[in-house]
């Protein structure tokens, strides 16, 4: 079950692959996360002495929250991958010239979980051409519609 979605990313990189990270959350922020007060789209994802890390995701903390906590809505999290994944994306990223980017927060099995994608970026003509795919797409699907009433 998807809680949100970085539209942004999809539409201005190419997405290689993707992978499933645990996020490191504090309490405060598992339950902001649950309330919908979360953002990923200006958010991205670092690798730094063998770990991973997403800065920039915010997290508005609920008004009910403890007071005695200072909460920093932009913190860094550590993202949670098994080894072997690491190694793959940090050869991928620094000899391919590749970037890590959050795509999806989801839950899974009850669990809060980032999809991130390996992603290249698209220059300006490759982002037309999409948009231009999807104009005919869309114009295929309406054109079935009415040919079907």
């Amino acid at each position: 079950m998807s809680i949100t979605v970085n539209k942004k990313a999809i539409h201005e990189y190419f997405i290689e692959e993707k992978y499933e990270a645990g996020i490191a959350l504090q309490g405060w922020e598992v339950k902001a996360i649950r309330a919908g007060r979360m953002n990923i789209k200006e958010s991205y994802v670092i690798i730094k002495s063998g770990e991973i890390f997403l800065i920039g995701m915010h997290i508005t903390p609920l008004p009910t929250a403890s007071s005695h906590n200072p909460h920093d809505p932009t913190r860094t999290r550590k993202l949670l991958l098994h080894a072997n994944e690491i190694g793959k994306l940090i050869g991928k990223v620094e000899r391919a010239g590749y970037a890590l980017i959050p795509l999806d927060l989801h839950y899974s099995r009850g669990r809060i979980k980032l999809e991130v994608g390996l992603a290249k970026g698209k220059k300006q003509h490759d982002k037309r051409a999409d948009e231009l795919e999807k104009d005919h797409k869309r114009e295929a699907q309406r054109a079935m519609k009415e040919r079907q009433r």
